[in-house]
């Protein structure tokens, strides 16, 4: 797992070549205005309002994304069309379908519907609700296919008619399963609306980029720590619930049983349909809105010869090594980093909260800071696409640490060995390959997010796919989505296998 750091050593090599001396001044008026926020408050009432509706649509969006999430993930599920019509086909080719919505980003969906139906906030909504609902969908029907079918063989031997059986038998087993995903994915949702933002779907995002552009660097870090307290606060919130819900103690079990719990669960999701439809209304979110669709400036008068004659060998070349160098980097930074701080608990408080300001900090404001010192390319997307990640990855190796037994590292302390050798021995050697496991995972995401570096004017992919939408070419725009979506499908599919192998030789 440390292997992937040595990615290191050639960007060493490549660092000084990219820089300019331009930025430098500026960077330190960043870092100088963290701890110095504006305290106006005509700054933090605009901050406030857009962070409203950054979470307002991210909550819708997550709403939407896990009842799509549901009923898909039920229609894509192998045991349950073997259950009703002795045929698992029809689940396969759904989940055929279903690799599309998946396999573009939600940005690429925003700018989308933004050209089609205008500016609005539902727009943000589906944004999210179409490729979450996919990805939810996913994990749910491969969760519904591992559960066992004892009970729901049982059943059906006994008469009971398929739909009862199925919602029996694994109904309430695959329960903790969507709440621990659906609380992960709505920390996911936070992060996409404010991604949204800062390309003019609103909210806080917009804020942030604007405050970026114009310098205004204590305003900025006004709303990144605005938005680190709500983001820190729904992960300890997301946190208890699964330790209630999922994870029941002794004193859980005392004093609130099976039934009590089922209970909790009910009333919270039932709370969630009232306070969806005041949060829609207070955003003026208009699902009808939607069915307006505008015509289309220049569709149909396509130049196919152009989409040709792009560089298509280099646009895929430079976004496969910006998402190589960007997984690379994320996946063997987060154990380097903890081994450095391992014997220092400050040092460690102090890493937990550069990796929570990197999931937070959109990858386009990262990539748009770091062109102040450093030319445009693949070096600097896979930078800002980087630390983004390695906030995801870091938060993820922190909680396996903690999670896994201390002997083996006591004893290592124990017998003479240094506080780095004892926790690389002593907990790494067993996290290793699940946590390889989930960074190949990430790589596959960060092919999808690939593009939006490439949109902030770095390379590859995404940048000719701005292009072409700020000229009307939908034949390039039709034919770049369509090769992001296949590029993605072949890094989701390599992800599966690279997965399935390391937990497999676990």
């Amino acid at each position: 797992m440390l292997l992937p750091a040595l990615v290191l050593v050639p960007l060493a090599v490549l660092l000084p070549g990219l820089t300019h001396g331009g930025g430098w001044d500026l960077i330190g008026a960043f870092a100088a205005a963290a701890l110095t926020p504006s305290l106006d408050p005509l700054v933090l009432g605009s901050l406030l309002g857009g962070l409203g509706v950054t979470a307002g649509m991210a909550l819708l969006g997550w709403a939407g994304s896990l009842l799509l999430g549901l009923l898909l993930g039920v229609a894509s599920s192998r045991t349950v069309w073997r259950t009703l019509t002795g045929s698992a086909l029809p689940a396969a080719l759904i989940r055929r379908l279903l690799a599309i919505p998946r396999a573009i980003h939600e940005l690429i969906w925003g700018l989308l519907l933004l050209q089609l139906v205008g500016l609005q906030p539902a727009v943000a909504v589906l944004a999210i609700a179409l490729p979450f609902g996919a990805l939810v969908a996913r994990v749910l029907s491969d969760l519904l296919d591992a559960l066992p079918t004892a009970n729901l063989e049982a059943l059906r031997a006994a008469g009971a008619p398929a739909p009862a059986a199925l919602l029996t038998a694994l109904g309430p087993a695959l329960l903790p399963g969507v709440l621990s995903y659906g609380g992960y994915r709505l920390e996911c949702a936070l992060r996409s609306a404010t991604l949204l933002g800062v390309f003019g779907l609103g909210g806080l995002g917009t804020d942030l980029k604007l405050s970026l552009q114009s310098l205004e660097f204590r305003e900025l870090w006004s709303g990144l720590w605005l938005l680190l307290a709500v983001m820190l606060t729904l992960e300890a919130g997301v946190s208890l619930l699964r330790r209630r819900w999922l994870v029941p103690g002794r004193f859980v079990l005392a004093r609130r049983g099976v039934g009590e719990r089922s209970r909790e669960m009910l009333l919270v999701l039932a709370a969630l349909l009232p306070l969806c439809a005041l949060v829609g209304r207070g955003l003026g979110v208009n699902p009808a809105a939607l069915l307006n669709w505008q015509p289309l400036p220049g569709l149909g008068a396509g130049d196919w010869s152009a989409t040709l004659a792009l560089p298509w060998p280099a646009l895929v070349g430079g976004t496969l090594q910006l998402t190589a160098l960007a997984a690379t980097l994320a996946v063997g930074l987060a154990p380097v980093l903890l081994l450095l701080a391992a014997p220092n608990r400050w040092a460690r408080r102090s890493l937990q909260l550069f990796w929570a300001l990197g999931r937070l900090w959109p990858p386009p404001l990262s990539a748009l800071l770091l062109l102040f010192v450093l030319e445009p390319g693949v070096v600097t997307a896979a930078l800002a696409l980087g630390f983004h990640n390695l906030g995801i990855l870091g938060r993820l190796l922190l909680e396996g640490a903690g999670s896994t037994a201390a002997a083996a590292e006591e004893a290592l302390t124990c017998a003479g060995s240094g506080p780095r050798l004892a926790l690389l021995y002593g907990r790494f050697s067993g996290l290793a390959r699940p946590y390889l496991a989930y960074g190949a995972y990430r790589a596959d995401v960060m092919l999808r997010e690939s593009v939006v570096v490439g949109l902030a004017g770095a390379t590859g992919l995404g940048s000719q796919l701005l292009e072409s939408l700020s000229s009307f070419a939908w034949d390039q725009l039709l034919a770049l989505v369509a090769v992001y979506a296949l590029l993605t499908l072949i890094g989701e599919d390599l992800s599966d296998r690279a997965r399935r192998r390391w937990l497999a030789s676990g």
